[in-house]
């Protein structure tokens, strides 16, 4: 009986090898040499990138992974860095900080600031509120045809093909994408500022102004 107890001791005091072999893997890796690997792949990755596929390319867990982004992001919020850390939904990317890009254009000699029209931006927030949406549905809107500001925002990689509706025609739906959150500073869609439905008003009234001022009305 007293060796039966004993048996029974010994195996629950004998822990998961498995949980220990993984618990020393990740603690056998300084935060500042994961940092120094995280920074590397952002670098040369030059896109945004999974926090999943950070976590198995470094053999660490994801939330681990999200915490040394935190404290990275910090060390480039820096006066004396030029580079940002980004951080969408589940991904992040390393990019130039906005303030650095007349300097940068001195270099490249080839300027790519975008310029968008009062009638694209328009057409670029109903997008953004609505999607996925369709051009059909977007012009019904804004009382006025959407080809060039459609295209105009595809050119600029603001929106996005997400697919088909289920309707006749299987017309295109569009969405916003990665570089809409890079270029108006938000991480996802839900940051985004309430709209009501007075500024929709105005979107339609000012499209039908635009189609007046066209035809000399």
């Amino acid at each position: 009986m007293e060796e039966e107890i004993r048996g029974e001791l010994t195996e629950e005091a004998v822990p998961d090898s498995g949980a220990a072999e993984e618990k020393e893997a990740e603690g056998s890796q300084t935060d500042e040499k994961l940092m120094a690997a995280i920074e590397a792949i952002l670098f040369t990755m030059g896109e945004s990138v999974e926090i999943s596929a950070i976590a198995k390319a470094l053999d660490v867990s994801a939330a681990r992974v999200r915490k040394l982004i935190g404290k990275l992001k910090k060390r480039c919020d820096a006066p004396s860095r030029g580079i940002m850390i980004q951080q969408f939904d589940d991904a992040v990317q390393m990019s130039t900080k906005p303030e650095q890009y007349e300097n940068l254009i001195r270099i490249a000699k080839v300027p790519k600031k975008m310029t968008l029209s009062d009638s694209v931006i328009e057409t670029l927030s109903i997008i953004a509120y609505k999607q996925p949406i369709t051009k059909v549905e977007v012009e019904g809107i804004r009382g006025v045809s959407c080809d060039y500001a459609i295209n105009k925002l595809l050119e600029y990689d603001l929106i996005k093909e997400l697919g088909r509706k289920d309707a006749p025609g299987r017309p295109i739906l569009f969405g916003t994408t990665e570089q809409f959150l890079r270029s108006f500073g938000v991480k996802n869609l839900a940051e985004l500022p309430s709209v009501n439905t007075v500024q929709v008003e105005e979107f339609k009234e000012e499209a039908e102004a635009e189609v007046d001022d066209r035809l000399g009305i």
